[in-house]
């Protein structure tokens, strides 16, 4: 939120968080319906749309895209523990790795559910706490609200706020794979609120609000910038060692999804490509390490932005597939086949029509000298095109 506002300006960024709101509680209520539905997860899902083969390639793209995540929300606790304590950055990304590990080698349904239900209400009132404490420290004025776009937009600052949410559909994946555990009788609460409009309205708009004001109202020098380190160092320069705490419980909340559904996707990628099934704490070791050797890895965030632009890319295109898919199923009703001996290797419609628009977004994403209006629409046109390449090869085949 903080980094949006930055951007494009506050008042067009939270309008931009508005309309993000929507559209991710909407779709994210289709997606968890069918997954509590069908009880399926994103690799046995996307057998039924590009076929084995493809489906390998989905899973390890999630995969690749919620270590990505892990590194990221990773470097926020080391950034707020040395801030506060000091000491050698690398040592603090190894205390971050290590102390993750145990909590996501029990699962979900018997722990991280658990953890992240004990964990809310102090996560609420320490957002609480840091605003106020703000305020009393540093004033309480409106001006956050009046912050300016940095430089001239080549389009309104709403779409650019929404294009750049739609850099985090991954979390479309995530619903997938958590809800397909939901029980039948809450599909209707999972649908509009675990996973739909009331989650993400406190996602987006209480925590983007509450990142502007701090980056915006708590003097940072310029080294912390407005990004989510930089109001994690405001955070922790506001309010000390309680700031450490509560940036812990924030992103101790996500990072143990993050570390969970990496884990389980690489299980399920290298036993669909190599046969080869090893228990998934083996796994979470093993994707614990990869994390903490991109944490460490000189220049990793100019490379990390560059890798997730590009995997946002695979995944904006495969949540458009997958709602043509599940409106598909929902209109035939047909059900759907996932099982290995009952799908092909490869299913040309899907995988045509992902390979197809993902290379368009690429293009428009990293070819020189186009224009930056294109570039920034560049997850828009891929769903859309993705969406009716998809919908083109369902109508061919059926006729």
């Amino acid at each position: 939120g903080a980094a949006v506002a930055a951007a494009v300006g506050t008042k067009q960024a939270l309008i931009g968080i508005v309309l993000t709101i929507v559209v991710y509680g909407l779709v994210n209520k289709v997606i968890s319906d069918a997954a509590t539905e069908y009880g399926l997860t994103v690799a046995l899902f996307s057998r039924s749309m590009f076929g084995r083969v493809g489906a390998s390639l989905a899973t390890l793209i999630f995969a690749a895209t919620a270590i990505y995540y892990f590194v990221f929300e990773g470097s926020i606790i080391g950034v707020a523990l040395q801030s506060q304590f000091g000491g050698n950055l690398k040592i603090w990304y190894l205390v971050v790795c290590l102390y993750s590990i145990p909590l996501v080698l029990r699962g979900v349904a018997r722990w991280l559910d658990k953890l992240n239900g004990f964990l809310l209400p102090f996560y609420l009132v320490g957002m609480v706490t840091a605003v106020v404490w703000a305020a009393v420290k540093y004033g309480h004025g409106t001006e956050f609200l009046n912050v300016a776009p940095a430089v001239p937009l080549p389009l309104p600052g709403w779409l650019m706020a929404f294009c750049s949410y739609m850099g985090v559909w991954v979390l479309m994946m995530y619903t997938m794979d958590f809800a397909r555990l939901g029980k039948r009788e809450d599909k209707k609460f999972n649908g509009w609120v675990t996973f739909g409009p009331v989650f993400y309205l406190g996602t987006f708009l209480f925590s983007g609000l509450v990142g502007i004001y701090l980056a915006n109202t708590v003097p940072l020098d310029k080294a912390s910038g407005f990004g989510e380190a930089g109001a994690a160092v405001a955070i922790v320069k506001l309010m000390g060692v309680l700031g450490v705490v509560l940036i812990l419980i924030t992103q101790t909340r996500i990072n143990s999804a993050n570390l969970y559904l990496a884990s389980s996707n690489l299980e399920a990628f290298v036993a669909r490509v190599t046969g080869l099934r090893v228990n998934r704490g083996v796994w979470v070791v093993v994707a614990a390490t990869i994390c903490y050797v991109l944490m460490v890895w000189g220049q990793v965030l100019t490379y990390l932005l560059k890798a997730l632009a590009y995997q946002g890319v695979f995944v904006t295109a495969w949540v458009a597939i997958a709602l043509v898919h599940i409106f598909r199923m929902r209109r035939t009703g047909r059900p759907i086949e996932f099982r290995p001996l009952r799908v092909p290797a490869v299913n040309p419609g899907g995988l045509l029509a992902w390979v197809i628009s993902v290379g368009v977004g690429i293009y428009l994403i990293s070819a020189d000298g186009l224009d930056p209006r294109l570039v920034i629409l560049a997850p828009i046109i891929t769903v859309l095109l993705a969406a009716s390449l998809y919908l083109a090869s369902l109508h061919s085949a059926s006729e």
